[in-house]
């Protein structure tokens, strides 16, 4: 019988174990939202190479910096000699504060998804093969286009005149 009472008591608690918040359930998803991007990048001189999906959290890895919750702040992959796409997986780091892009060969447009980024404050594709145009909404209505040079972006989207892919 006394071995009765631990088990059921294990057996009445572990449902209010299991729905508990796990502090590492939103940088799972950052972590994936960063994997899935970089499997649309090339990567030759392997500057990505401790982007390792099977860890907790992204917080370990190279050119990603965390605040203190491991949420995902700044990606610093400038001059990193990478190219490919920028995905819509990015818009899904919500506390994302510096997306520094720029020197790289990236292509095709910038994801609109970013515009959903309340916390981002500094984002530099400068120097990239970007098209299509440049969003508006959200925190890019404060990014200077010093942000966006030397890309094949054509300016600012016309708000229902052009699609936002135009030129792409």
């Amino acid at each position: 019988m006394d071995s009765f009472y631990p088990s059921l008591c294990v057996f009445l608690l572990l449902p209010l174990l299991l729905s508990l918040p796990s502090p590492s359930l939103s940088t799972n998803s950052e972590g994936n939202a960063l994997h899935a991007l970089r499997t649309r990048l090339s990567d030759p001189t392997n500057v990505l190479q401790s982007w390792d999906p099977t860890l907790v959290n992204p917080c370990t890895w190279f050119h990603v910096t965390c605040d203190s919750n491991n949420h995902v702040i700044r990606l610093d992959l400038g001059n990193s000699n990478i190219s490919g796409t920028l995905g819509p997986e990015l818009g899904q780091l919500e506390h994302l504060q510096y997306l520094r892009l720029n020197n790289n060969k990236l292509t095709g447009p910038i994801p609109r998804e970013l515009t959903a980024l309340s916390n981002l404050k500094i984002f530099d594709v400068s120097n990239n093969d970007l098209c299509g145009t440049i969003p508006v909404d959200g925190p890019f209505s404060t990014f200077p286009m010093e942000s966006y040079e030397n890309n094949r972006l054509n300016g600012p989207e016309l708000q229902g005149l052009a699609s936002y892919d135009f030129g792409c």
